[in-house]
């Protein structure tokens, strides 16, 4: 027996369009398929705002997940803090932890060179786009956070930088069992 479904292609970077479009899509197929359980990747929480629209923490167990701090030099936490307060009032969960295909390995990369193991499993995602590498990233640090249960589906949703572009349909594995995550259906992806 076959399944058909629709997959929408990115042609176009466009933040604030492809985020629209993305939260949109990934409620559809919440809805159809009843998944409860939702995380979105936000660096400074535009993406996290939004998805207030589509999905209410009283119906959805939303979670945000941001960088870690530090990330970016300087900066201790890009998370717009009017916002992580919004988002906690209104019952969603953050997560600010370790990337998972980051953290000690991307040190590692960057003192000595070459690419670690777990990098190599980031690049080869990231040959779908970044936001597959980052929508199965978020889904594994969610579930090692506790919000999420092994096996259980899970839409993801990520992006290619600023805003969302990628939403897959997963199931939930915590990161020392990554193995157990399986990319089930691609909802919107970029074709660059």
């Amino acid at each position: 027996m076959a399944l058909e479904e629709k997959t929408v292609y990115f042609e176009e970077f466009k933040e604030e369009e492809n985020t629209e479009a993305t939260l949109k899509i990934a409620k559809e197929y919440a809805l159809k398929y009843n998944i409860k359980n939702i995380v979105v990747a936000s660096t400074r929480g535009k993406v996290a705002e939004k998805a207030l629209k589509f999905f209410d923490p009283a119906e959805y167990n939303l979670v945000i997940v941001t960088h870690t701090s530090w990330f970016r030099g300087k900066i201790r936490q890009e998370l717009d803090e009017n916002i992580k307060k919004k988002l906690i009032e209104r019952g969603a969960h953050i997560v600010t932890a370790a990337h998972a295909f980051g953290g000690v390995s991307r040190s590692i990369e960057k003192k000595y060179g070459g690419i670690t193991l777990v990098g190599l499993v980031a690049n080869v995602l990231r040959r779908f786009c970044e936001g597959m590498k980052v929508a199965v990233e978020i889904t594994l640090m969610a579930t090692d956070a506790g919000y999420f249960a092994p096996g259980e589906e899970v839409i993801a949703i990520a992006g290619t930088g600023r805003g969302a572009d990628t939403a897959v349909i997963l199931t939930a594995a915590p990161s020392h069992k990554f193995f157990d995550t399986k990319i089930k259906k691609i909802l919107a992806k970029p074709i660059f």
